[in-house]
């Protein structure tokens, strides 16, 4: 019997926000785990060391609503760092979405913008890339999939060893894995439900205010179930295991 992999969510969430508590039953949820099975770090006090990880078989990083990995801050620098110099150095098995996803770009020396104008949050469609559809993980969902949103900053350029899977119409990056790893980002939140993502946007429903999604009701209207991009979480676990 394959024992069951050790998990540690990366969390870029206040302490008393209710955000983080609910991140982490999304994530849980969605892989099938009690919420007690899932370690939780937080990345304001800064990352983890490598003896925090020593116990460790999957990294997750979530999403952040008060945050972006383009603030200059120092547990922004800090994550960065750790994500350049742990995970992808090492290679450590990684699921980032959002916030996270961003920060494996800039920390593999991609750029990404503010893109407000841009903004999606709800329920899009997400068009799986040539790459994507040769991708173990994507593959399957080629050539359009739906997925739970929730932005304003985007890829603008993305860095070599990075292969970009996926698009929306307002993203050109919406998936992408990191060269002969199983290193995953995805800027969509495969964590999420359709009733998880209203919770979601009503908690931070005043941090879009002037971008794309400043209409609550055109964004309530977009959303719809996605059970294909919540199984990539479950997905990616038997991969990792697979290859062990």
């Amino acid at each position: 019997m394959v024992p069951s992999p050790r998990f540690l969510l990366l969390q870029a969430r206040d302490d008393g926000d209710p955000g983080r508590w609910h991140e982490q039953q999304c994530f849980a949820e969605t892989l099938g785990l009690p919420v007690a099975g899932l370690a939780c770090w937080d990345l304001l006090g800064g990352p983890p060391q490598p003896a925090d990880l020593e116990h460790i078989d999957l990294l997750l990083v979530g999403g952040s609503g008060d945050y972006s990995v383009l603030d200059d801050l120092p547990f922004v620098h800090q994550f960065i760092d750790f994500v350049s110099d742990v995970v992808l150095e090492q290679g450590f098995p990684t699921f980032a979405s959002c916030f996270g996803f961003q920060a494996l770009v800039r920390a593999a020396g991609g750029d990404l913008v503010r893109d407000p104008e841009q903004a999606e949050v709800g329920t899009f469609p997400i068009t799986v890339s040539e790459a994507g559809r040769r991708d173990v993980l994507l593959g399957s969902l080629f050539p359009t999939f739906k997925a739970q949103l929730g932005h304003k900053d985007r890829v603008e350029k993305m860095p070599s060893g990075l292969f970009s899977l996926a698009a929306s119409e307002r993203a050109p990056c919406q998936a992408l894995n990191v060269e002969g790893t199983l290193i995953y980002g995805t800027q969509f939140h495969p964590e999420l439900s359709r009733e998880s993502n209203i919770y979601r946007f009503k908690l931070y429903r005043e941090r879009y205010e002037g971008s794309a999604a400043d209409d609550t009701a055109s964004v309530l209207d977009t959303l719809a179930d996605t059970p294909h991009a919540s199984a990539l979480l479950p997905r990616w676990v038997d991969l990792v295991q697979g290859s062990n």
